[in-house]
């Protein structure tokens, strides 16, 4: 597929290969049950799935799989066990073509991503960024 500028997630679709749209449709309407308030954009030239506190998901079509990003290590830490028959890295969930659906895991997946970015945008972080370190001291 030739790199293009999607204006939305239905050009987007479209312009993947005929296997891979059914899938893709599929896995945009499990994002969508799981997140109806959710701004539908393209950012980073994929589906992207923002709230208020900003992009809950984001996923993309590929060759012989479908991904969702972001996924950090609580995300990954709280779903190990379901995510061991996945390959996952770097902040990557690599689902395969050939195979369904995961329905439910994307729902929980969704969920549990809309409450840490709902999370961030009230500062309630768990814990700053690896490497970051924190200069000023709180006003009181």
């Amino acid at each position: 597929m030739a790199k293009a500028n999607f204006k939305n997630v239905d050009e987007y679709i479209a312009a993947q290969r005929q296997a891979a749209q059914a899938v893709l449709e599929h896995v945009r309407s499990v994002i969508r049950k799981a997140l109806p308030r959710a701004e539908e954009v393209i950012s980073y030239n994929m589906p992207t799935y923002k709230l208020p506190g900003g992009a809950v998901l984001y996923f993309a079509g590929w060759k012989q799989h479908y991904s969702l990003y972001p996924a950090g290590q609580r995300l990954l830490a709280s779903f190990k066990d379901e995510l061991a028959r996945y390959k996952v890295s770097k902040g990557t969930i690599r689902f395969p073509l050939s195979e369904p659906v995961p329905v439910n895991l994307i729902e929980v997946i969704v969920r549990f991503r809309a409450t840490e970015t709902q999370k961030r945008k009230h500062g309630e972080s768990a814990s700053p960024k690896s490497g970051s370190r924190r200069t000023r001291q709180p006003r009181r």
